[in-house]
């Protein structure tokens, strides 16, 4: 099997994806963060120190979603046309589930962009209530739709 990302030397090199077809392409990604009743409740009535968590980890996720080629080697710098974020409440958890779509018109996905923002959204919840409860568990951060591209469509 080739790797895509080895040269015919085995060296790490980013994808040429020049003579590929431009199409729409969009990934959504997901995640949960876990967390006990009393940060969970000083989130969802915005009584924590730091300021509105949900808010502020949107912000984040789309900050993630457009640094991602900063941090992951082999990404792509890429020109996004729309990255939309969606936080629903789980009081069985108790805790939260991010949603963040990634969407564009190019020559390369947007998974990765979709899975960064998810994780980086999550951090920030976790970064802005630890000081009640640094036993939170960020899981389940994973593709669940994309699609665009040569390789089609994928639906967990």
């Amino acid at each position: 099997m080739n790797l895509t990302h080895l040269d015919e030397n085995q060296r790490p090199k980013m994808v040429d994806v020049s003579d590929k077809k431009q199409t729409t392409r969009v990934a959504i990604a997901s995640g949960i963060i876990e967390m006990s009743q009393d940060a969970f409740d000083a989130i969802v009535s915005e009584k924590t120190k730091k300021g509105p968590v949900l808010q502020t980890a949107v912000i984040a996720a789309i900050m993630g979603v457009k640094k991602t080629s900063e941090l992951i080697p082999m990404c792509h710098p890429l020109n996004l046309s729309g990255i939309n974020c969606d936080i629903d409440e789980i009081s069985a958890l108790p805790g939260f589930k991010l949603t963040v779509t990634a969407k564009l018109n190019g020559q390369t996905g947007v998974e990765m962009e979709a899975l960064m923002g998810t994780s980086i959204g999550l951090l920030t919840i976790y970064d802005m209530v630890k000081a009640i409860d640094k036993g939170m568990i960020i899981k389940n951060v994973q593709l669940e739709k994309k699609s665009g591209g040569k390789n089609g469509d994928y639906k967990r």
